[in-house]
């Protein structure tokens, strides 16, 4: 669990090999990431009642429930995590799945480069950083939008701008009254 002043990226792992969640711990362990270690979706789902992880690299073949329908559900639950899928066995068909039904970032295979992973995860945290600033961005338009539209209706033409054919702004003096 996080204090409130951490604010490193919290991202969990989730694969049922325990020498694979250790090789990743290794890999990971300098880069400045609040670390989350699962053994099954299951005990993933559990954990993100606690704290949802900014960004979630699932193992892809796992009893009980595989990656993709563990992302999927995810993706369902906690829409704004990242998903990555980590698996030895890269068909066709299991990427599509992943892409249609996961949203994943992006499919990592196994054996993996320990340098791909660092930059995938960096790249899959500044995408999620990206699309969480747009929204921001998003919401603080629409409550200028809306404030313009109340002025509008309460002074209307103030939103209209006069310019020269230069593209100077025009100042009517008879329009400022006693101002």
């Amino acid at each position: 669990m996080a204090t409130e002043l951490d604010d490193r990226p919290y991202i969990l792992i989730v694969d049922d090999e325990a020498s694979v969640r250790s090789a990743l711990r290794r890999t990971l362990r300098k880069e400045g990431y609040r670390l989350g270690f699962a053994e099954s979706a299951a005990q993933a789902l559990e954990m993100m009642r606690e704290e949802v992880p900014a960004l979630i690299v699932s193992d892809h073949l796992m009893p009980q429930m595989t990656g993709l329908e563990f992302l999927k559900r995810c993706r369902l639950l906690y829409p704004e995590a990242g998903r990555i899928v980590l698996t030895g066995q890269a068909e066709m068909e299991t990427v599509i799945g992943a892409i249609n039904d996961g949203e994943v970032f992006r499919f990592l295979r196994k054996p993996w480069d320990d340098d791909e992973v660092k930059l995938t995860l960096h790249m899959a945290l500044q995408q999620l950083s990206t699309e969480r600033e747009n929204r921001r961005l998003l919401k603080l338009l629409e409550k200028q939008t809306a404030r313009v539209r109340e002025l509008e209706s309460e002074h209307p033409g103030i939103s209209t701008i006069e310019r020269d054919a230069n593209g100077a702004i025009v100042i009517d003096e008879d329009d400022l009254g006693d101002a």
